[in-house]
């Protein structure tokens, strides 16, 4: 096939009177298909820049198992059948590779440069031999289980967008980048007056009704004493069990977006609309790095709630790096970490060990891991390499994964799964899904997971998931008040 000709064009501006909401309240009405990507990092100019990309202009789409669908710009959808499973990770190269960005000396208009989307937790089947089934857990109570009737999402998905609004905070400087492709009309003039506009456009949000569980909380200790017993057996030495919880709400979901970012700012804040449903989040933990031939990730493992109190947070701090049990499940994902990057990489370091970070209700434990990658080597068979997280699945991961499918009631979809950016110059930056809502048809969807190991005691594990869920938790109830 004759490859897609790409030219990004950059127009800088002063930023210093926007914000990254502001731009994208008064875009998203205007344009179809679009995305917001922040961070709270910004005291390194390296993480200082906040996302916009609207105009979806190409894609790839796993539809399931059996099908994907391939859009070029100009050109009509098309599906094609998946022969085999373990292919799809060379698939979404190909397709990549069947665009030709034009250099540029631009660093700004490389981040326009390739296609920004999400794995799903469910999508590790194109990336191991495993195989989930949709089966329930008859332990659960049919009754407490909502809205599962829905059909799925995509199982991966990643676009190719005509514009991306990058703006640097650390140096008060936006850019307008468009990717010019012949056929496809310019609309930038109109992108950068709605920039300059002074409207911007909120709707008020109402949750409805009360909140649901896919289980109960002695279902969920229920399943934790089946982790412990897993571990005690020796089928694995931790598993992350994790619970679904839904609210039903009227408006608009991007005030909780709004307020998630408020009560928990984090490395990673995201908003995907896809139209039909939308993934939100403030992730704190990294899937996978790759940039100039240096692979990363940061395991987290090890949690405490925050009190509030400055001082009583510290010396719980103190607490958790001393916390035996804690540390031994840090510990055994930091070499689950390494073992992943030494698949597809080399000179493979822990860079930072158990080094403490506060969040908004939690403190944790992070470390840094990285390798040096191969010139040309597809970014998504290093996704596959290390997806999903071992801090999402357990150790070891197959095994961990065949006993998640079995015990937890309902599918993961997005739940574990990673979002973020894979460029055409094989740079990839994914957080994963985790402090993340999936909203759809009204109902926002929210879960969490404690790593469960045979010293655990079920009803810490059960705080455990609440204390994660706490921000999001408040998000809904903020939401209501913008």
């Amino acid at each position: 096939m004759k490859k897609v000709a790409i030219t990004t064009r950059c127009k800088k501006m002063l930023s210093d009177v926007y914000t990254p909401v502001g731009i994208y309240l008064r875009l998203r009405d205007r344009f179809r298909d679009t995305i917001l990507l922040e961070s709270t990092d910004y005291h390194a100019a390296e993480n200082s820049y906040s996302i916009i990309a609207i105009n979806a202009i190409a894609g790839i789409e796993i539809i399931n198992k059996e099908t994907l669908e391939l859009k070029y710009p100009t050109q009509k959808p098309e599906k094609q059948s998946i022969k085999n499973t373990q292919d799809v990770p060379q698939i979404i190269w190909s397709f990549m590779d069947s665009f030709e960005a034009a250099e540029t000396s631009e660093a700004t208009a490389r981040i326009a440069q390739g296609l920004f989307g999400y794995t799903s937790y469910d999508a590790v089947q194109f990336f191991d031999t495993i195989s989930f089934s949709p089966k329930q857990n008859a332990a659960v109570k049919p009754a407490t289980i909502a809205n599962e009737t829905r059909p799925s999402l995509p199982l991966m998905r990643y676009r190719l967008y005509q514009y991306v609004i990058a703006i640097n905070h650390f140096k008060d400087e936006m850019y307008i980048c468009e990717n010019q492709v012949p056929g496809l009309e310019s609309e930038v003039n109109m992108v950068e007056s709605l920039i300059r506009s002074k409207d911007v456009p909120v709707y008020p949000f109402s949750p409805k009704g009360e909140e649901t569980s896919n289980m109960e909380d002695e279902d969920y200790r229920a399943m934790v004493q089946k982790g412990i017993q897993s571990c005690l057996r020796g089928d694995v030495f931790q598993i992350v069990l994790s619970r679904r919880f839904q609210q039903q709400f009227t408006g608009d979901d991007f005030n909780v977006y709004r307020a998630l970012r408020n009560i928990n700012p984090s490395p990673y804040l995201f908003y995907f609309d896809y139209g039909d449903y939308k993934l939100m989040g403030s992730s704190p933990e990294s899937q996978l790095i790759v940039k100039d031939g240096e692979a990363v990730v940061h395991p987290i493992a090890g949690t405490f709630k925050r009190t509030g109190d400055a001082e009583k947070d510290r010396q719980l701090a103190a607490e958790l790096l001393e916390d035996a049990k804690e540390n031994a499940e840090h510990t055994m994902l930091v070499d689950l970490a390494r073992n992943d990057l030494s698949r597809i990489s080399h000179n493979v370091t822990v860079k930072h060990y158990r080094q403490v970070q506060y969040y908004s209700h939690v403190i944790h434990l992070v470390s840094e891991v990285t390798g040096n990658t191969e010139k040309g080597v597809n970014p998504f068979s290093l996704l596959a390499a290390t997806f999903p997280a071992g801090t999402l699945s357990g150790a070891p991961k197959f095994k961990a994964m065949e006993l998640i499918n079995s015990n937890e009631p309902t599918q993961r979809g997005y739940y574990g799964g990673c979002i973020g950016f894979m460029g055409f110059d094989g740079s990839c930056n994914h957080a994963i899904m985790i402090r993340t809502f999936l909203s759809r048809q009204n109902t926002l969807y929210y879960q969490a997971g404690a790593g469960v190991v045979a010293a655990s005691k079920p009803e810490s594990e059960l705080q455990e998931v609440n204390n994660k869920l706490g921000a999001l938790k408040k998000a809904i109830v903020l939401a209501s008040e913008i």
